[in-house]
């Protein structure tokens, strides 16, 4: 008897080919995607594009990643213009983004690409976790969406939508080998890519996080959350711990006479390294508030800013005392390690979000 969908054990062939089915109707319209019916042309994907966008993807929303990919492949059409680029430019551009070595690596690995290998990707999952930048998710997704090449590419929405399939209750991160096996087994020969494009469409628009819209599922019927009345509760996901919150102290001296910001940059390694900021203290829990003052960069007359600037990071939550000083004369400064920045060239400079944050505070 012939197979069925209502068929709960219903072959990873059959789950493909019905998921790919649905994708060919309702695929999402990105930027860097090559759509089913444009693949159907004969038009394949741009491995740089592709890997340019998995970048900027990693732990960010596409709708915050869209503009910044627009500015990118505008400014460097191609991964040896990338490469020819300076990096201070790239940083600017990345600013706001977030997750700052991605950018350097972003630069290392698009300088690797054009002088090793000629201004083209490799396209095995092997050969691509060889590059800077490049762990065993962004290579999964580039071999497979930009070379169909056969790989389990698992992010956050594939995740969720194989937990609710396959009811899996193992807890995150436990449970991401068993996922993967999962999206193994259902990952077909044919279209491996649009296959992996299409659980992520599926789990950005109708297997949410909350309130999935099951009833649109082509899933649903042999989706063994979704018979069992769990969808909602999966992933499950182990206890976070709790960010712990440092303190420090920035300090913005404005030119009087220009409305120029006095700014400097950060050491090429470690938190937010080679970006562009405003003086300050270090970051750390047991930080003294009360004595601030000490850790100003220069002498002047700082004044203390009201309230403080709040700011998240992946491993700890921040708490900044602002202080502003007007300065008449850039000269008086008596530093090297800094530079002033035109007020109306700002924005064009590589601030991280938590320094423009800090700015905000000063200057308005």
């Amino acid at each position: 008897m012939q197979q069925t969908m209502a068929d709960p054990h219903q072959s990873p062939s059959l789950l493909s080919s019905s998921l790919l089915e649905w994708y060919d109707r309702h695929a999402r319209t990105l930027p860097w995607r090559v759509g089913p019916e444009n693949r159907r042309l004969g038009e394949v994907p741009d491995p740089y594009r592709i890997w340019l966008s998995e970048v900027m993807l990693q732990q960010t929303t596409v709708a915050a990643v869209k503009s910044y990919f627009e500015v990118f492949t505008r400014t460097w059409p191609t991964v040896k213009d990338l490469a020819a680029a300076d990096e201070e430019d790239v940083m600017k551009a990345w600013a706001g983004l977030g997750y700052y070595s991605r950018a350097r690596n972003l630069k290392k690995c698009a300088d690797l690409v054009a002088s090793a290998y000629g201004g083209e990707f490799p396209d095995t999952e092997n050969a691509l976790l060889k590059l800077p930048g490049i762990g065993p998710y962004t290579a999964a997704a580039i071999a497979t969406i930009a070379f169909d090449r056969h790989a389990a590419v698992v992010d956050g929405n594939v995740e969720r939508v194989l937990s609710r399939l396959k009811l899996i209750e193992t807890p995150l991160p436990v449970a991401k080998p068993e996922i993967k096996a999962v999206m193994a087994d259902l990952t077909p020969e044919a279209r491996p890519g649009d296959f992996a494009q299409a659980v992520m469409d599926l789990g950005a628009t109708i297997c949410t996080p909350k309130k999935p819209a099951c009833v649109l599922c082509p899933w649903r019927e042999t989706c063994e959350g979704h018979r069992a009345g769990l969808a909602e509760t999966l992933p499950r996901k182990a206890p976070k711990t709790k960010k712990p919150t440092r303190h420090g102290a920035a300090f913005v001296a404005v030119d009087a006479a220009s409305g120029a910001v006095f700014l400097r940059r950060r050491p090429p390694e470690g938190l937010l390294g080679g970006m562009t900021e405003v003086p300050g203290s270090v970051w750390s829990e047991d930080f003294d508030t009360g004595t601030s003052l000490a850790h100003a960069p220069f002498a002047a007359d700082w004044q203390k800013r009201t309230g403080e600037v709040k700011h998240t990071f992946t491993h700890f939550h921040l708490k900044l005392t602002v202080f502003r000083a007007e300065m008449s004369g850039n000269d008086q400064l008596g530093t090297d390690t800094g530079w002033w920045s035109a007020a109306d060239t700002l924005s064009e400079e590589a601030l991280p979000t938590v320094m423009r944050k800090v700015l905000t505070a000063a200057l308005d």
